[in-house]
């Protein structure tokens, strides 16, 4: 017997490895999380997840090399009563040189000095962050969120008036 095929992702993004592209990926990533039916706080936790992570593999994957390929695919996550919860998965995939993937870890957070959080923070903000090496090249994140929906009758703070 097979096993069932994934269903397709809703959404693929393909990018180069500049920085450029990344605060774009970012805010497309934050808006669809809203729409998905995220609070506002999670969503820039999960933009934040994948903007430390595309920054990784440009860094750190292709050594700056702004040539390198890199592609961002996403999943609504059927959690079951939709009415309370709601769920997103995200696998970033590069050809970036393979790495062991329990070599993947942040760095120490007594040391102090600047960089060198970023899959600390990916895995503070993130249900599931999972490394593993892609067939023959590259490497793939998977990046899972799962969350309370905000209320459709939540109301948005009234901005303050200048009362001068």
């Amino acid at each position: 017997m097979t096993a069932p095929a994934s269903p397709p992702p809703h959404l693929r993004l393909e990018l180069l490895s500049q920085h450029r592209y990344v605060c774009a990926t970012r805010e497309m990533i934050r808006s669809l999380a809203a729409q998905l039916g995220f609070d506002g706080a999670t969503c820039a936790h999960i933009a934040l997840a994948v903007d430390e992570a595309l920054t990784n593999v440009i860094r750190h994957g292709y050594q700056r090399r702004s040539d390198g390929r890199i592609w961002v695919t996403v999943w609504p996550l059927n959690t079951g009563d939709s009415d309370t919860t709601v769920g997103m998965r995200i696998v970033i995939d590069d050809e970036a040189p393979q790495v062991d993937p329990t070599r993947i870890k942040g760095r120490d957070l007594n040391e102090i000095r600047p960089g060198g959080l970023g899959v600390h923070i990916i895995r503070e903000l993130m249900d599931r962050a999972e490394y593993s090496k892609r067939d023959g090249v590259g490497m793939r994140l998977t990046l899972e969120k799962i969350g309370a929906p905000t209320s459709p009758n939540a109301q948005a703070p009234t901005p303050p008036t200048n009362r001068s």
